[in-house]
């Protein structure tokens, strides 16, 4: 069994590689990190950015390079600034 790390915010939505947080229902979407400090780091860039978030650093399975085994956020991932609604897109779904 290998490991990641990723960032979970209060609300249960995961970092995603695309810089928004996505619920986690597509973990090609989740950013994983290798080494708990580089995640560290990203969440502290990211709570300086938001003063309002709540987060931390999970180790997490993988699989195929993959995180597995995420608890799916039921409350909807906020728009993202950039228009990349990944996960956001009910008419666009995106398959694993």
């Amino acid at each position: 069994m290998s490991g990641a790390f990723v960032i979970r915010n209060q609300l249960g939505h995961y970092r995603g590689k695309s810089s928004s947080w996505v619920n986690g229902r597509h973990p090609g979407q989740v950013a994983c990190w290798t080494h708990r400090d580089e995640a560290m780091n990203t969440l502290f860039e990211l709570g300086s950015q938001d003063t309002n978030l709540r987060g931390e650093v999970m180790l997490t399975e993988t699989e195929d390079q993959l995180p597995k085994n995420l608890e799916i956020s039921e409350l909807p991932v906020p728009k993202s600034d950039k228009g990349d609604n990944l996960e956001n897109d009910e008419d666009d779904p995106i398959d694993e």
